[in-house]
């Protein structure tokens, strides 16, 4: 899928925080509640993202130039991490709103239509997070991904709300309201935190996740098995849907340039079949040659 039809994805995102902010202020509008005005406030920083992520993947897809030879995928870690900058914000703003009505407590209004309105967001937000996290992890979209997790961290911020503002409405206890909204800013403080950890990663060139590692491994080792070579200086990094692996081939002195180069050419196709969208480095070197292990700590 390209990063083209990618965008289609973002849109739908953008489409739901709307629509979401729109039920959800009123829900609040209705009952005074604050643990319902916690819930408006998130689906407020779904708005901002969804266009983070619609400008972000269109930057993405733009090919290799001459200042990055690498592309521009990194561009979603941006994305994504300031998703998780905004989540933390969001939570901020929660806690400073929950500690205002703790001090100053009011009695909540028409409780019924605001618990009402607010399920029926939070029922279209799971749905279109289900949607993005589908997307993002079957096309490596740390943008998608990214979004997907926002908006289930939506989700459950509004299961809290409606558990915490219903059992307001049956005990008559309105600091309850205070303390789930409180509650619902250190759930979505955690998903905050988990996306700029992952976009941090993403932009320090972390490995590959380990089962695509094992992956590549174990068609390495297959040649070592099979044909007399040995490999090392096995190095690897990710960029957004992007991986790209670099390794030194030894093999016998004795082989010929072709028959070398041919090798060389089996592993880097079964590497890019084993692990896809692989960009494949590999520098060949004789095996009897003791510079050959100069080099092992790479």
């Amino acid at each position: 899928m390209t990063t083209n039809k990618l965008t289609h994805y973002a849109w739908l995102s953008l489409a739901t925080a709307v629509a979401t902010i729109s039920l959800k202020v009123a829900a609040y509008w209705l009952t005074g509640s604050v643990g319902l005005l916690s819930d408006a406030l998130e689906s407020g920083v779904n708005l901002v993202t969804a266009v983070s992520t619609i400008i972000f993947l269109n930057i993405a897809r733009q090919p290799p130039d001459e200042e990055h030879a690498y592309g521009h995928t990194k561009a979603e870690y941006l994305s994504s991490g300031g998703t998780g900058l905004l989540i933390l914000g969001a939570a901020v703003a929660i806690v400073y709103s929950a500690v205002q009505r703790w001090l100053n407590p009011a009695p909540l209004e028409q409780l019924s239509w605001g618990l009402l309105i607010s399920a029926v967001a939070a029922v279209v937000n799971f749905v279109v997070a289900r949607v993005l996290l589908r997307a993002g992890r079957a096309h490596r979209s740390a943008s998608l991904v990214g979004e997907g997790h926002h908006l289930m961290s939506d989700v459950w911020t509004s299961v809290g709300v409606l558990v915490g503002v219903a059992l307001v409405w049956l005990t008559g206890w309105p600091w309850l309201d205070s303390l789930v909204a409180l509650l619902a800013a250190a759930q979505i403080s955690w998903a905050g935190l988990a996306l700029v950890r992952e976009a941090g990663q993403g932009l320090m060139d972390a490995a590959l996740p380990a089962e695509e590692l094992a992956q590549a491994v174990a068609v390495l080792e297959r040649y070592t098995a099979e044909h007399g070579i040995y490999y090392h200086a096995l190095r690897t990094r990710q960029a957004g849907a992007n991986r790209f692996l670099s390794v030194h081939l030894q093999m016998p002195g004795a082989w010929s340039v072709q028959r070398g180069h041919t090798v060389a050419e089996e592993i880097e196709t079964e590497l890019r079949t084993a692990v896809p969208a692989l960009s494949v480095f590999t520098h060949m070197e004789p095996l009897e040659d003791p510079r050959s292990w100069a080099d092992m700590e790479l």
